[in-house]
């Protein structure tokens, strides 16, 4: 069982805040994008645009089941959550969604491969955040406010595991 699992949108900072939280607490970081594109021998951005978001999804349900199956903390793809698999799974693990102010999330994902931000991230990051915002809701025990330097993130971060 994992130790925790984060969610959050893109550029929330789950997999940085999931290594930084995971050498404070002495333990292995996991993340679901990482298993799922080790599964599929290709990154996920590239399986996302090529496999469709379905079976995309489907995949990232079993990444989760595996990452999660670890003594970790788990950071997740941000659409996981949009599976009733994935949220009855999430809701049986310590789960934290992790967010930060839309500004702070465009300037953290950059030019990054993220296929369903498309040409217009800050439309598409609105759109997420309004579609998800219950799902997330849903599976978290407690929001945790990711904005500032990563010092600050993991100190908020950290009190919310203790």
């Amino acid at each position: 069982m994992a130790r925790v699992v984060l969610v959050g949108l893109p550029g929330a900072g789950k997999s940085t805040l999931a290594r930084a939280l995971a050498r404070r607490l002495g333990c292995a970081a996991l993340d679901t994008d990482e298993v799922l594109a080790r599964r599929v021998a290709v990154p996920t951005a590239a399986y996302l645009r090529d496999a469709g978001e379905e079976r995309f999804r489907a995949a990232e349900v079993e990444a989760l089941v595996e990452a999660l199956g670890a003594d970790a903390v788990v950071a997740t793809g941000a659409g996981v959550v949009t599976r009733a698999d994935a949220r009855e799974r999430l809701r049986a693990e310590r789960t934290l969604w992790l967010d930060a102010p839309d500004a702070t999330l465009l300037e953290r994902v950059g030019d990054g491969d993220r296929p369903l931000l498309g040409e217009y991230p800050a439309e598409a990051l609105a759109r997420l955040r309004a579609e998800r915002h219950a799902l997330y809701e849903a599976v978290a025990s407690a929001v945790v406010d990711t904005s500032g330097t990563l010092e600050e993130a993991l100190e908020r971060l950290t009190r919310a595991v203790s």
